[in-house]
């Protein structure tokens, strides 16, 4: 069975490499609050948030910044050393992770009790990424579905009219499409980074999912999920129409996007900011619709207490965690640009480039293709990683995809496993 960290050792760890020296205690009265940033304009959003919490709050704001690839790290140790700020930030990949060990403080009766608490203008999606065993453990701040990046410029000049902006393409149009814009090595049809956050898109839009219903043992041999991966491995592998990949080192698609000889990207909205920067005309259209329709995995983040704040700390804690969701937060981040918000409510103030931008909401408000919200578990993180250590053979042409679902599937279904052991020592634990 995978070793887990306890306190004790997480502590021990803080201790050798001196994590703990950041960490810090909380200023009595101030409004703390930790998030990740990894760049100035991130720096600035946040700068703007802290200035707007001041104002609304009438006490200091305290964020607690960190890049954000040590952000989980830093979290953990917070939590485990007693020094977290009254609300976090969570990635919603990581919400199961942390609400399963009862690192965070579920938030219904806070909720039920607050009249002016308005659960219904944040999208459907984001609300059930926020959610463990039934229970909200985080109120959302930003949430978006997949899309597809089109470069318009290089289908004008091979005479072809841009897809559709309401209508998703069928996977074989899109497939006949790669092809035909495709001119290695000049030219490619198609980029997309060959790891599981990606592929899981295809998989849900074959119907198909990483585990069971139960979530008891894994569901990528299954019929479905083994079309989508087959039909993306065929993209780079048989048709070659995307940038060739030579080693396991995860693909920069976006970097293949933006030297403008690509047609078709794959990624979230939270590239927008990044791609404004391309030097053609570019927009976005909906993602291919599979055998189950367009379902493209929609992803998301928010805000949540940790389990030890308690006492006179909640009611400031409570506060803090609205005002940093409010949709006047709300439009201070999508107004930068950094991702949609998740809040109807705040849907408007995430402005063109691109023409189409408004695509984003009139999906997560279910108005045109589609949308699934990233299932995970409690133990993700393992799960990721096992999976990006793998599929990338595949995408080599190294193994076939049947050769590495049948290579990973043993370990899939322990991690499954472990994740059932989690779930009931939550269940245990209320």
């Amino acid at each position: 069975m995978p070793h887990r960290l306890t306190r004790r050792d997480l502590l021990k760890v803080a201790a050798l490499t001196g994590l703990l020296a950041g960490c810090g205690s909380r200023p009595d009265g101030a409004a703390t609050w930790s998030m990740w940033s990894s760049s100035p304009e991130e720096a600035e959003v946040w700068a703007n948030f802290s200035q707007y919490v001041e104002q609304r709050l009438g006490v200091r704001s305290v964020p607690n910044l960190t890049p954000s690839n040590g952000y989980p790290t830093k979290l953990d140790l917070q939590l485990v050393s007693g020094t977290a700020s009254l609300v976090t930030a969570i990635n919603g990949q990581l919400l199961p992770t942390y609400a399963a060990r009862g690192a965070l403080r579920p938030l219904d009766d806070l909720i039920a009790a607050d009249p002016d608490f308005d659960a219904d203008d944040f999208y459907p999606p984001i609300r059930a990424i926020s959610s463990f065993a039934g229970r909200p453990y985080m109120v959302g701040f930003d949430v978006a579905p997949n899309v597809l990046y089109v470069n318009k410029t290089l289908l004008a000049e091979r005479g072809i009219d841009a897809p559709s902006l309401t209508e998703p393409m069928t996977w074989a149009r899109f497939r006949e499409l790669a092809i035909e814009l495709s001119a290695p090595p000049d030219r490619y049809g198609f980029t997309s980074a060959p790891d599981i956050d990606n592929l899981i898109s295809w998989i849900y839009c074959a119907g198909g999912n990483v585990m069971n219903a139960d979530a008891t043992a894994g569901a990528l041999d299954e019929p479905e999920a083994m079309e989508a991966f087959d039909f993306l491995v065929g993209l780079f592998v048989r048709d070659k129409v995307t940038p060739p990949i030579t080693s396991l080192v995860p693909t920069n698609a976006r970097a293949n996007f933006m030297e403008g000889n690509v047609a078709f990207m794959q990624n979230g909205p939270w590239q927008v900011v990044n791609v404004r920067k391309a030097e053609f005309e570019w927009d976005i259209v909906p993602f291919p619709a599979g055998p189950a329709g367009s379902m493209p995995r929609v992803s998301g983040s928010g805000f949540a207490i940790p389990a030890a704040v308690g006492g006179a700390d909640l009611e400031l804690a409570w506060t803090l965690l609205k005002t940093l969701t409010s949709t006047g937060a709300l439009n201070i981040y999508a107004g930068a640009g950094r991702n949609n918000p998740a809040r109807y409510s705040a849907g408007s103030a995430f402005q063109p480039p691109p023409a189409n931008v408004g695509i984003v909401q009139r999906i997560l408000a279910g108005e045109i293709a589609g949308g699934h919200p990233f299932e995970v578990t409690t133990n993700w993180n393992q799960i990721k990683q096992m999976l990006d250590q793998d599929l990338p053979r595949g995408f080599l042409g190294q193994l076939t995809p049947a050769e590495v679902v049948a290579g990973l599937t043993p370990r899939l279904d322990v991690l499954m496993t472990q994740h059932q052991d989690n779930v009931r020592l939550a269940e245990l634990r209320k």
